[in-house]
């Protein structure tokens, strides 16, 4: 019986369900016919590209086997860029490369790499081995981000990203996600990244956990982690509303990079957004959500 007082006490403090979060949210408000436009980050990308949102370059795209013999005129020139599948999800399959020291290149961890190893990695991204439903791939070779200033005490050989969750167009949660050592470098909660809770209205960090387990300091930095002010916050939200409405999910969850130069760049969308972002704030987001229903529908019954 214990399973019931559990389940009851997570419904008095607003926390949203797999169960409920897949029929409430995903199955009523997501149609299935726009999932492949938010799984396929080259389709997601060239639909940024009319709506104004800038994405990271893509060098070259890497669409069959026979393009492999090519690979030292495809990186000709390019001393540090990130490879990643078009159809990935969790951040399976991305290998990011900071430079290069004579013919090996040097991944974000200090490993080198043989031009061999690099085919080798595409030949399992076309093989479908990172995407979804193990399906047929295309290997991205992409800019890679370039640390923001403010977040150089606050991740640990990675880019961070911030994860906001719309419903309805309108940001509902919000949360930083920071690579660690232990994570190896990725922003990555489920491999030992740390979530930061953001305030939606100031964009200010007040809660953080890695492996849901509260922490109050970067584990490898020390640096605290509440009270942290993101960056164009403002842009940051207004760019997750324009691709919330143009990819016609209801309940989406976008991912934004911030560039040192370029400022927000979306990285991905997502149709099944994770619940660990409730986690992350200490807060549910039923609250929010059923907030939102009643604005929408005091503006739909408006004159």
């Amino acid at each position: 019986m214990r399973w019931l007082f559990a389940a009851r006490r997570l419904r008095e403090l607003g926390i949203l369900g797999m169960n409920r979060r897949n029929a409430a949210y995903i199955l009523d408000h997501n149609p299935r016919s726009r999932f492949p436009l938010v799984d396929d980050k080259l389709r997601l990308r060239e639909l940024c590209a009319t709506i104004g949102v800038p994405t990271p370059d893509i060098y070259a795209v890497i669409s069959r086997p026979s393009m492999l013999g090519r690979l030292p005129e495809l990186l000709a020139g390019r001393r540090d860029f990130v490879l990643k599948p078009s159809r990935g999800s969790a951040g399976r399959g991305i290998l990011v490369v900071l430079d290069r020291a004579g013919d090996r290149f040097i991944r974000h961890n200090g490993e080198a790499l043989r031009l061999e190893d690099i085919r080798q990695h595409l030949a399992d991204i076309l093989s479908g081995l990172y995407s979804l439903g193990g399906r047929p791939d295309q290997a991205l070779v992409q800019y890679r981000v370039q640390l923001h200033p403010i977040f150089e005490p606050l991740a640990f050989k990675g880019i961070p990203d911030v994860r906001v969750i719309l419903y309805r167009n309108e940001p509902a949660m919000a949360m930083l996600r920071l690579p660690t050592r232990a994570s190896n470098g990725r922003a990555n909660l489920h491999q030992g990244g740390i979530g930061v809770g953001v305030e939606i209205e100031t964009g200010r960090t007040h809660h953080a956990v890695q492996h849901n387990r509260f922490v109050d300091a970067h584990p490898d930095t020390g640096v605290s982690l509440v009270g942290v002010t993101i960056p164009c916050w403002g842009e940051v939200l207004a760019m997750s509303r324009r691709v919330a409405a143009a990819v016609g999910l209801g309940y989406v969850g976008v991912d934004i990079v911030i560039d040192a130069q370029r400022g927000p760049m979306l990285l991905e969308a997502n149709a099944r957004p994770g619940l660990a972002i409730q986690i992350a704030n200490a807060q549910g987001l039923l609250p929010r959500l059923e907030a939102i229903d009643r604005a929408w529908a005091a503006r739909s019954m408006a004159p």
